[in-house]
């Protein structure tokens, strides 16, 4: 049979920089070529070959129910039939800011844009414009879109690629951002806007806060009258039904940014917090934001639909599920002969080659220059069972994930473990494809 990936990947490269048009879809950090997705249902994908994999990429964490859910695709079909976009409110704007209202302790208003890059952008613009300051902190290792200004020592395709941060980043952008190690709480001043972290690190790979680390945020912000933002656009709502502050009870951030879950898979993001912080937004305050597609009429009648079939149960299996596929693989990679961590937060999990728990972007970075993650996520590959391209990703175990796919991806990984380790240990280079 033709290989229709390659001939698409061919076809891609002449008109798509790097054949791609997000980078952590790319196979750059683990080589080969990347399966084009043709259909989707439930935890599988379908490659151009017609391959199913078992998925857990679930688009970065945007399709918690699965691939194409009955509920959302209906959802979205009857929303399209009345008009993809309008330029002008909905009920459905509403409806959907209403349900995080009432999800989120801490939030009492929202603001919805086009993506997570948007979400957190506006929030420091927005703690920028209340504060009247200009320097913002942020962690070594946490991504939060690709702003100028965050970009620097992001993690996620940024560290996947090997970057600092971004050419085309000028010195200006970033002049007024701190970068500090995660897990560690800083000491700020007065000219301090904002604190942003991801309240549980994931795109360094898993990293979950420290005991304290959180709270001590709080308390040094409240310090200097700092602003303490929560970038949950992958926590938000997949953690628990309100997001963080549902696990962390004793912190709560002035400003949070979502999206993935709120969307449904389908473009979304969203800035939220307390009701004065958020006045000062236009048209109320003298804070600009716009956009043309926010509170789009398909994305938000597909992220209702999604939060509103999201309940305890709903987390209690996919918490179970999780920590049955987190020390699953852990006993078979070890088996296998390397050393690995899975780190666990809830639902979400991803693999670390190291001898020891990975605590912050230094020791995601020493554990990623092993170079054995290409092994095992090209072995996995060849058995059915697609992980992220890049080491530094989550695995998103969705609710459409039943007890036998955990179960198979469990005794897929011992073999492929066992090849990985084979290959690996002698440095002989990947060269499978999809």
């Amino acid at each position: 049979m033709d290989d229709l990936n390659m001939a698409m990947w061919e076809r891609a490269t002449t008109v798509i920089p790097g054949g791609v048009n997000s980078p952590v879809r790319s196979f750059a950090s683990v080589g080969g070529v990347p399966y084009f997705v043709q259909r989707a249902k439930g935890a599988y994908v379908y490659d151009l070959n017609g391959r199913g994999y078992i998925d857990y990429v679930q688009s970065y964490g945007a399709s918690i129910l699965g691939h194409a859910d009955p509920r959302v695709t209906r959802a979205v079909s009857q929303a399209a039939e009345k008009g993809t976009t309008y330029g002008a409110p909905t009920e459905g704007e509403v409806l959907l800011a209403e349900e995080v209202v009432r999800r989120v302790r801490g939030v009492d208003m929202v603001r919805l844009v086009s993506s997570g890059t948007e979400a957190t952008m506006t929030a420091l613009r927005l703690a920028r414009g209340a504060t009247g300051r200009d320097k913002v902190v942020k962690f070594d290792g946490c991504y939060h879109g690709h702003s100028d200004q965050l970009l620097a020592a992001a993690g996620s395709g940024v560290a996947a690629l090997g970057l600092a941060g971004s050419a085309g980043v000028s010195q200006g952008a970033v002049a007024d951002t701190l970068v500090v190690p995660y897990n560690e709480v800083p000491v700020l001043d007065d000219e301090t806007a904002c604190v942003i972290v991801e309240p549980v690190a994931a795109n360094m790979g898993l990293v979950p806060p420290r005991d304290g680390f959180l709270e001590g945020l709080r308390r040094e912000c409240d310090r200097v009258g700092a602003i303490l933002i929560f970038d949950e656009v992958i926590t938000g709502f997949r953690v628990a039904k309100g997001g963080i502050t549902d696990v962390i009870i004793d912190v709560t951030p002035d400003l949070f940014c979502f999206g993935k879950v709120i969307g449904g898979g389908l473009p979304i993001g969203a800035v939220a917090g307390r009701r004065d912080l958020m006045e000062e937004l236009s048209p109320l305050g003298s804070i600009y934001q716009a956009g043309t597609l926010s509170g789009n009429p398909i994305a938000t009648a597909a992220g209702l639909v999604v939060l509103n079939s999201l309940d305890e149960p709903s987390y209690a299996m996919l918490d179970g599920r999780s920590k049955f596929l987190a020390e699953g693989l852990e006993k078979v990679i070890s088996d296998a002969g390397f050393s690995v961590q899975v780190q666990r937060y809830g639902p979400l999990l991803s693999l670390f080659f190291s001898d020891h728990a990975v605590t912050n972007y230094a020791e995601a970075k020493k554990s990623v220059a092993g170079g054995a993650y290409p092994y095992f996520f090209h072995a996995m590959l060849q058995r059915g069972v697609a992980l992220a391209p890049g080491p530094y990703e989550v695995i998103f175990p969705s609710l459409a994930h039943s007890w036998d796919d955990i179960e198979l991806t469990v005794d897929l990984a011992s073999a492929a473990a066992a090849q990985a380790w084979s290959s690996w240990s002698s440095k002989l280079v990947p060269t499978s494809k999809p």
